[in-house]
């Protein structure tokens, strides 16, 4: 793996109070920025996957109702209000 140098600007007393931070640390501000770097990275491509996820069930869930595979509302609300019911029999059976 090949490096490269990175340099920026920063304010005199932030620059101090981050290296005594990384000192209090055993770790050097380069090592700390480094690992700051890698799981900021990490992040954005677990975002980006996540979004691509998401975007690929609503295509499934678009894909599905133009091709008129839907169930009414009344019919999932009976549906829940049934699950709903046992749920609460199966809990005063326990008290």
């Amino acid at each position: 793996m090949s490096e490269a140098s990175f340099t920026f600007r920063v304010d005199e007393s932030l620059k101090e109070q981050f290296m005594t931070a990384a000192k209090g640390r055993d770790r050097t501000g380069a090592q700390l920025l480094r690992a700051f770097m890698r799981d900021f990275v990490r992040q954005q491509q677990e975002a980006v996957e996540q979004d691509a996820g998401f975007r690929r069930q609503v295509q499934i869930g678009l894909d599905s109702a133009n091709a008129g595979k839907q169930i009414p509302a009344a019919e999932v609300e009976a549906k829940f209000a049934a699950k709903r019911a046992a749920t609460h029999r199966r809990l005063e059976a326990a008290e």
